[in-house]
């Protein structure tokens, strides 16, 4: 009998769908389950709720080898008992310092037609779900993997707040991909990406009116890391980089001998809540290296560059910040491009010394670049080989600099990954802190690596100061990051221009958003966009305000917002709670804070002025336990309770 093409769909899918579960998985709190399926064509597939609501359709899992295939024609070998995860660890550079997370996993072992055996540990913590890879045959040779199968299937009404992937070799200079672009905001899941790369982690969705943050966490230097690629109706799936991504001659794709594992794929389910509040970027990263960190000191930073740019890079422009760094009692001021040529080693550690007598340390620019990008900017290539590093970094740690700022990286192979995991461990030896610029995601290395204060990876803003139609987004832009690029790893966007950019460009910000971003953005060095000219048309009471700012903090709050509209949120440094929020839209915006919940007794307000730049209030909560809060267009507040 003939069988209309039709129907032999729809048996093929009710087939799939009929499967029944090899195992259903629930988080501790028993609100989101997953189902793990193997298709009658032996393909791993999973299924996702959230309070029994479908987050995700059957999606795929699952790994292709240049020689072997772990995504179809698999073998269910057996499940493991659930079990019971508990961790804890400490961070100087998060939204909370001491983290106990606690999750249900459990291990399916699958294989392949070879026989070759293959992994898949699953885990769900109250604050999302998250799966990784693991290949335990450890007499295998060199395996290089060429495709990973796992896809996120949304239903096809979910919604998408995105970074679209920039494409390799494009930009200034060819130093693309730098995930330094726009958001593309409340759009349908399934929408291309517009510069044809995919899209960037994390990736934020909502999905049956429950919110959705993908990323990646505990990539080492076996794998490239990946970005999402958009398939039919909603799928989105796993994407390797760009062939060029990669240090010339080196590796692009996953590549290890014996046993290994990939870097986990994490899923944050809940309310905005949940995603703003959420550790499970840094939960599931590797733990800190064994060595002594007491070197890691988490500050802030002045910075000249943000304001002058490269022609004041010069040793009476950088003593002036320094000074400037002594009396906004920051910590750390930054050094950038072409210091070497335009100050030298000499001065730069008479430089060193000067500050250590203000008890200011210093921090230095370098240029990652070999020939993978045309930068001019020096000290260039000086990081590339284990021995020019050795030299180097122990150099600066006689001179006495504190940490380095490298830029201009080749994208996310495997090869470069290495260069930063290398980077990383090298600097750590010399006792020396690292930011990453025109870099990749950290995905959580500030936990294996505490030394790895900061990264930019967003668009920042020193886009703001070159261009108009930047200053005019950076409101809007603001608010998607503490629901994105900032949700769980630190973040260099340089912010705080309290006065003016000193140039062309007018800031379309006011003063209160730029100083409520001081508490906003979490940032294990904080370099500050304001200059000590500008500085000094702030009132006395934020400068006090800066001066007495946590550099880290122990605890957050998310108390309202949407992503691209506002955010409203607390963070707690010892026994103080500070607020802040900014207004990402042209109208007014009105919130009542829920001042009882902190109990605590004064609050002081620093908002938009109505004919300066700030105005102060101060309150006694004992007589008022909540508090109207108007915020201006692009406008903000920042408050301190105690």
């Amino acid at each position: 009998m003939r069988v209309p093409l039709l129907a032999l769909l729809v048996i093929s899918v009710q087939f799939v769908s009929a499967q029944k579960p090899l195992t259903r998985i629930y988080s501790p709190d028993k609100k989101i389950q997953a189902e793990i399926m193997l298709t009658g064509g032996g393909e791993p597939v999973y299924t996702l709720k959230y309070g029994g609501k479908a987050v995700l359709n059957s999606s795929r899992m699952g790994v292709e080898m240049e020689d072997e295939d772990f995504s179809k024609g698999l073998e269910f070998v057996k499940v493991s008992a659930s079990e019971r995860v508990k961790d804890a660890y400490k961070s100087l550079n998060a939204k909370k310092s001491e983290v106990r997370p606690e999750a249900d996993k459990v291990t399916l072992h699958f294989k392949n037609a070879a026989g070759r055996s293959m992994e898949i540990i699953f885990r769900l913590s109250n604050d999302g779900a998250a799966f990784r890879y693991h290949f335990p045959d450890r007499s295998v040779g060199k395996r290089i993997i060429k495709q990973e199968l796992t896809s996120f299937n949304f239903p096809e009404t979910a919604r998408a707040w995105l970074q679209p992937m920039q494409a390799a070799k494009t930009g200034w200079e060819q130093t693309n991909p730098a995930y330094e672009e726009h958001y593309q905001m409340d759009i349908p899941a399934g929408t291309p990406s517009p510069l044809k790369a995919g899209w960037v982690y994390p990736a934020l969705f909502r999905s049956n009116d429950v919110w959705v943050l993908i990323t990646e966490a505990s990539l080492d230097s076996n794998y490239c890391a990946t970005r999402l690629r958009t398939g039919p109706k909603g799928e989105y799936t796993i994407g390797f980089p760009d062939p060029r991504e990669i240090i010339p001659g080196q590796g692009l794709l996953p590549q290890a001998a014996g046993a290994f594992y990939s870097p986990w794929r994490i899923i944050t389910v809940g309310s905005l809540k949940t995603i703003a509040e959420s550790t499970l970027g840094t939960d599931l990263a590797e733990p800190a290296t064994a060595m002594d960190w007491s070197f890691v000191k988490p500050g802030k930073s002045s910075w000249s560059w943000i304001n002058s740019k490269d022609d004041f890079i010069i040793y009476d422009e950088q003593k002036k910040y320094i000074d400037f760094a002594a009396q906004m009692n920051w910590q750390y001021c930054l050094i950038d491009v072409n210091w070497d040529t335009k100050i030298g080693y000499d001065r730069m550690k008479e430089l060193a010394g000067y500050a250590a007598s203000k008890n200011v340390g210093l921090l230095l620019w370098y240029n990652s670049a070999g020939s993978w990008n045309t930068v001019k900017y020096t000290p260039k290539g000086k990081l590339l080989t284990a021995e020019s590093r050795e030299k180097e970094f122990r150099r600066l740690n006689e001179m006495g600099i504190k940490g380095v700022k490298i830029d201009f990286f080749a994208g996310d192979g495997r090869s470069v990954i290495k260069y930063y995991l290398d980077i990383l461990k090298d600097a750590a030896r010399h006792k020396l802190l690292v930011n990453f610029h025109g870099a990749t995601l950290p995905r959580g290395w500030q936990r294996t690596y505490p030394n790895l204060m900061t990264v930019e990876a967003v668009r920042g803003f020193e886009m703001v100061t070159f261009g108009q139609q930047d200053a005019d987004a950076e409101a809007s832009h603001s608010t998607m990051l503490p629901f994105t690029r900032n949700a769980f790893d630190p973040m260099d966007f340089t912010p705080m221009n309290l006065y003016k950019i000193p140039t062309s460009v007018q800031r379309k910000t006011t003063s209160a958003f730029e100083l409520a971003t001081a508490v906003l953005f979490l940032s294990g060095i904080q370099h500050y966009a304001e200059s000590p000219e500008g500085m000094r048309h702030v009132p006395e009471y934020v400068q006090r305000f800066l001066r007495e700012l946590p550099s880290h903090w122990d605890d957050v709050r998310f108390i309202e917002g949407y992503p691209g509209k506002y955010v409203v949120l607390a963070r707690r440094s010892g026994d103080k709670w500070y607020i802040c929020g900014i207004n990402g839209e042209n109208t007014e915006k009105t919130i009542r804070l829920d001042l009882a919940s902190f109990n605590k007794k004064s609050a002081s307000f620093i908002t938009d002025g109505t004919d300066s730049l700030f105005q102060q209030e101060a309150l006694l909560l004992n007589n008022e336990k909540s508090r109207q809060i108007t915020m201006k267009p692009n406008g903000g507040f920042a408050a301190v309770l105690e």
